[in-house]
């Protein structure tokens, strides 16, 4: 980790900002799953139900993606992240006050309009920021944050669950996460927009429009849209396949206790903040694609091992290490992937759209899982989808190209017609930075 020390004081305030909002938004859109099996107990839900509900905020982050990467293309990355962690925070504290399947499912969809979006406006950012050489390993160390938020919920899950009765403890979750919305103070602070987009915003005279919503869908990008969409359904529906069903499956399946599922899921997260890190550095080392290759593979091999295999609790307890480390580091390519496979304009667009479309495509995979657990065991089904994910993702990748080591600014000038290239006849006195 010493090239940390090598980036500068805003690349390292930009990585705390966007590492500390997916910290929160992790934490917060977590919560959902440690407290399924109190909902379907106390409410008496489905499974499916169950599954719909942690579908639902997934599907509208979709939504809440596209708009806010369209809008951080028009205002900013920095406003937009900004609104996003408080948008999100406020529907999940208000969460903590439904009473009933349609209420809490309405909740859900409003809080995955910020979920989504924080995404979007913290991607581009990150990676607009951060030199091209440092890319990989940078969006992949934030992207790690992710899991620090997971694991803190997995700890109050295991706190709360233990101190206070279900009916209470479950509520209380949703109420914490409206501390999220303070993170907003240090991002105001401390960063501002990325040069390349400021340079891009001047070069439209501070313009943009939302004619640009649908730019995505010009024949000059169609097909890398619709293959980027895949890449991140793939990387998506196997995360969400396992994560959101794995507390249940580990207390109902398992017959786990609150505090043994608690500790299990605990070193799945550990397992997977290392295999983030890891594949950050990958990313940059072996290429972006390679990077998902490797992960893919591995993940569906041993998924379907957790799942399938007649292991016992010790066995599983140490599988959970490998399946958090590859389930999840897989995500570390994406962030660098994207930002570098589309131009700045409409980057903040493509990339909200995307990573969003593809979730709203991996959020049906809980749904699916719920559906086909009534005829199948929770862990067959479990494993069934995750591997399909996985393999609709090597499928995708195989037909984009590998954008390790671009430069943005280079990209971005050599987009641009000759007479408006930096250093061009009728550009005196500005300069590349």
């Amino acid at each position: 980790m010493g090239w940390l020390r090598e980036l500068d004081d805003r690349e390292r305030k930009t990585m705390i900002a966007t590492g500390g909002g997916w910290a929160l938004d992790a934490f917060d859109v977590q919560v959902y799953s440690f407290v399924v099996p109190t909902l379907i107990s106390l409410w008496g839900i489905s499974r499916t139900d169950a599954g719909l509900l942690g579908t639902a905020a997934l599907l509208i982050s979709a939504l809440g993606g596209w708009l806010t990467g369209v809008l951080a293309d028009r205002f900013g990355r920095v406003r937009m992240l900004q609104i996003t962690i408080v948008w999100f925070a406020v529907f999940t504290f208000l969460s903590g006050f439904t009473s009933n399947f349609t209420e809490l499912l309405i909740c859900r969809g409003l809080q995955g309009l910020g979920f989504g979006g924080e995404w979007a406006a913290g991607s581009v950012l990150i990676g607009e920021v951060i030199r091209a050489q440092y890319r990989g390993r940078a969006v992949g160390v934030v992207q790690a944050s992710w899991h620090i938020g997971w694991g803190a919920s997995a700890i109050l899950f295991t706190l709360l669950f233990s101190l206070l009765p279900a009916d209470i403890a479950w509520r209380a979750m949703f109420w914490v996460g409206l501390l999220p919305a303070l993170f907003v103070l240090y991002i105001r602070k401390s960063v501002r927009e990325p040069d390349v987009f400021d340079r891009a915003r001047a070069r439209d005279g501070g313009e943009a429009t939302f004619a640009g919503i649908f730019s995505i869908f010009a024949p000059a990008y169609l097909v890398r849209t619709i293959l980027c969409v895949l890449v991140a359904a793939g990387v998506q529906g196997g995360y969400y396949a396992l994560s959101i069903w794995l507390p249940t499956y580990l207390k109902t399946t398992r017959d786990l206790s609150v505090l043994n599922t608690g500790g299990y899921l605990l070193v799945i997260i550990v397992g997977a903040w290392c295999g983030c890190v890891a594949a950050a550095h990958l990313a940059d080392a072996i290429g972006r694609r390679r990077t998902f290759f490797v992960f893919a593979i591995a993940a569906s091999v041993l998924a379907f091992a957790y799942t399938h295999l007649p292991l016992g609790d010790t066995a599983i307890l140490l599988l959970g290490f490998p399946l958090g480390f590859c389930a999840n580091g897989i995500f570390a390519p994406m962030g660098p992937f994207l930002t570098e496979l589309f131009p700045t304009r409409i980057r903040g667009t493509a990339q909200g759209f995307c990573f969003n479309a593809g979730r709203a495509i991996g959020a049906l995979f809980p749904t699916l899982v719920g559906y086909l657990s009534a005829t199948l065991d929770l862990g067959q089904a479990i494993g069934v989808f995750t591997v399909g994910a996985y393999a609709i993702l090597i499928v995708a990748a195989l037909f984009l190209p590998e954008t390790n080591g671009t430069d943005l600014a280079a990209e971005q000038e050599r987009a641009m017609p000759p007479h408006e290239q930096l250093g061009a006849p009728g550009r005196s006195g500005q300069a590349a930075t």
